[in-house]
């Protein structure tokens, strides 16, 4: 599929990578208006297409009193205004078959978790809204092993896959990015690097899951050099407060010094024969 069948895209011929970039959840109308409006204005002086990013609900928890969300019907409808106060596409991730249909009525993009990117249900059922869908690559998973992923999308009817590869587990309590699979990725769907994602240090003894931010733009650069069609990019303005994934998001403050490289890399990279 070509960046231009997502409603509301702008500079879908830039040659640019796209991002998606937002909160890892909404945790309120304010907090997410704030950087949705932010990044615009940083997105829009590069002509990088983007897509707001923002979880409805946080259902992969390492513990229960973790935060998962402040209403799936309230938060749904501030994603349905950032698209219509800022008129750019929006995706969030789902977690069960239910929740495709009721997302799809909101947003663009349907995302499925790296967890459950196996379950053909889901996928399918998300393929069937008719949106977008962005399949994350398990944690466990070979790159080679998200053709059949893809293929659930097409046999569901649907064209309209992106893959995103969102680190592989390296260890009990690390990620490491295998830049080797983007090439192999790329044969099967338009290739997302999720950034943040990637540098998440899980499973740590407290519940919370830690993460290496100071790494973010040795991995983002890396992407953009090994071709990926996309970035992924978790923000907000106070990581530390951030009720989810504070530990491995960027900081708002770092975002435009973060694409203003990533997009003089991009123009380097396409004048290479």
């Amino acid at each position: 599929m070509h960046l231009s069948e997502v409603p509301k895209i702008k500079h879908s011929n830039s040659n640019n990578f796209f991002l998606l970039c937002g909160p890892c959840a909404i945790e309120g109308e304010d907090m997410a208006l704030r950087i949705a409006e932010k990044v615009i204005s940083i997105t829009d002086k590069l002509e990088i297409p983007y897509i707001f990013k923002g979880s409805f609900k946080k259902a992969n928890r390492s513990r229960i009193d973790s935060f998962t969300g402040i209403g799936d019907k309230k938060a749904l409808k501030i994603l349905r205004k950032i698209s219509e106060t800022f008129d750019v596409p929006t995706v969030t991730d789902i977690h069960e078959v239910t929740d495709a249909t009721k997302a799809a009525e909101y947003v663009d993009v349907l995302q499925i978790p790296a967890f459950l990117v196996r379950q053909t249900d889901l996928v399918v059922a998300a393929a069937e809204t008719g949106k977008v869908v962005n399949l994350k690559k398990g944690q466990f998973m070979s790159p080679e092993a998200m053709k059949h992923a893809v293929q659930k999308v097409k046999d569901a009817g649907s064209n309209k896959a992106w893959i995103t590869d969102r680190g592989t587990m390296f260890g009990y309590q690390d990620m490491v990015v295998d830049f080797r699979g983007i090439p192999t990725m790329r044969k099967f769907a338009p290739t997302v690097l999720d950034v943040t994602h990637s540098l998440q240090q899980p499973n740590q003894s407290a519940g919370v899951t830690g993460g290496r931010p100071d790494m973010i733009e040795t991995i983002a650069r890396a992407g953009v050099v090994n071709h990926v069609d996309g970035l992924f990019i978790e923000t907000h303005f106070d990581p530390a407060t951030a009720k989810s994934d504070g530990a491995n998001m960027l900081h708002l403050n770092n975002l435009e010094s973060l694409l203003t490289n990533l997009v003089s890399i991009r123009k380097t990279v396409n004048s290479l024969k």
